[in-house]
């Protein structure tokens, strides 16, 4: 973990595509990704909470420090640290009232997601609830997603908590802010570096063209991706799903266990990811049922992919970097197929055509190119985008995998981990996948004011699983 220590942090720009998550925000839609831990009991003493987080703070820099936006959106905006830091703004304390059900914890959650992260200070918030059924507790964290995406998420995750029961010793901390620079210094930067940045793109294309073959290949694949990132343009039919946000969310959750995904991977066939979208194809099908809406249709959802470096078992791991790297695919969920094995075979069947085709390849590559906008039109961009009215997507499923150890805060075991991912676009449902310690963890976002039955999606999502091993028997 000492890695993130290894490069200075302040002032550093952020990338166009961890600036576009602060353009993309507005009243209504709050870019800050998250989860909900529960922990067994006792709860350790609040303070002792503070201390740990404090003594880790100095392996997260992040975590003390600003955006700031350049003046007329001349270049992008920069990380710097915030001479205002205060520890107990972030890390809150709460309780819930008796009994501390998973249904008063699921409203605390859906509160606390639903309130937009204060830009003028550090963009994360940490909130230990007590008070929950059977001794346990809980911690809910928020983090905005210009910060940090779902993998590196993970290294944040373990980076907070102990690995072991036994609590590592707490640092001192004499951590103090750097220089604040001032409006015309990030105005006067940001031009130089617009002068800079040509020489520095056609340097980097000349590099790559010392190895023509190679780049040929990448070109190919990129252009292959742009052909099926075409279709995406077509609107799906008209739906509850998509419309109007509101500013306020409801919070729920299903869950299932790595084992019995594996066992479905081993009788039927399909991937890991594949089994969980048959699951929450299910869950959306008795959703659109319920609302009286037809399932003859397409149901298109958004599946970011990390662009990270790959560990040898094929998963993306951090990178010692809380930049984002991620691209993604368009998936069309393939609600009308009432059998749960044909389900899972029409996913398998698609993706596999959906990674042949590139398609991530040509996202991350479009990403890429959005460094070449000028700033102020890449702000403007974002904020047209995400305001007007679309059909093109449907709903979004991420899917991360987590730990498969126990971790611990001050020698309490995280018992579950639900993820939270925000809602925006006129998307007014999306899905979280985690892993963690050999269960599988469904967090679902819901609109307030529209969704009020996506405990219907979430039961729906169980119940598809349930379908796919009670085939397997």
């Amino acid at each position: 973990m000492g890695q993130y220590c290894q490069q200075p942090m302040s002032f550093d720009r952020l990338s166009p595509l961890d600036a576009s998550f602060l353009h993309a925000e507005d009243a209504v839609s709050h870019m800050h990704i998250g989860s909900v831990a529960t922990f067994e009991g006792p709860a350790p003493g609040f303070s002792d909470i503070q201390a740990m987080v404090r003594g880790k703070l100095s392996l997260v820099p992040r975590y003390r420090q600003v955006v700031r936006f350049v003046p007329f959106d001349l270049g992008r905006p920069v990380w710097v640290d915030d001479p205002h830091f205060a520890l107990d703004y972030h890390l809150r304390h709460t309780a819930l009232p008796s009994p501390g059900d998973d249904t008063q914890l699921r409203a605390l959650v859906g509160r606390v997601m639903g309130q937009q992260l204060d830009r003028a200070k550090p963009l994360w918030e940490i909130w230990v609830a007590e008070g929950l059924a059977g001794g346990r507790w809980a911690m809910v964290a928020k983090t905005h997603h210009s910060l940090v995406d779902g993998v590196s998420g993970t290294d944040l995750l373990a980076v907070i908590m102990d690995l072991s029961p036994d609590a590592s010793p707490i640092p001192a901390d004499d951590w103090a802010p750097g220089p604040v620079p001032s409006g015309v210094r990030l105005a006067v930067d940001a031009v130089s570096g617009l002068v800079r940045s040509p020489y520095e793109q056609l340097r980097a294309v000349r590099a790559t063209t010392r190895v023509p073959r190679l780049a040929l290949h990448e070109a190919a694949d990129v252009a292959r991706g742009l052909v099926t990132f075409a279709g995406v343009i077509r609107p799906t039919p008209k739906s509850s799903l998509n419309g109007p946000l509101g500013p306020h969310r409801r919070y729920a959750w299903a869950s299932t266990s790595v084992d019995d995904i594996k066992r479905v991977r081993k009788v039927q066939g399909g991937t890991f990811n594949d089994v969980v979208l048959a699951a929450i194809t299910r869950g959306f099908r008795d959703l659109l049922t319920g609302r009286g809406e037809s399932v003859d249709r397409v149901l298109r959802t958004l599946v970011p992919v990390s662009v990270r470096p790959r560990a040898s078992s094929g998963l993306a791991v951090g990178d010692g970097t809380l930049a984002n790297r991620v691209s993604a695919m368009f998936a069309e969920l393939p609600v009308r197929i009432a059998d749960p094995v044909e389900r899972l075979h029409a996913i398998t069947a698609q993706m596999e055509g959906l990674k042949e085709s590139k398609e991530a390849l040509a996202g991350e590559a479009l990403t890429s190119l959005s460094g070449f906008a000028p700033p102020m039109l890449l702000a403007l961009g974002m904020r047209v985008a995400t305001r007007v009215a679309q059909r093109n997507v449907n709903t979004v499923t991420t899917n991360v995998p987590g730990p498969q150890f126990p971790l611990y805060v001050r020698g309490r075991r995280m018992l579950e981990a639900y993820p939270y991912v925000p809602l925006a676009g006129q998307v007014r449902v999306g899905v979280a996948i985690f892993s963690y310690d050999g269960r599988v963890s469904f967090g679902v976002t819901g609109d307030r004011d529209t969704t009020p039955d996506i405990d219907v999606l979430c039961g729906g999502i169980e119940l598809g699983m349930e379908e796919l091993l009670a085939r397997c028997r």
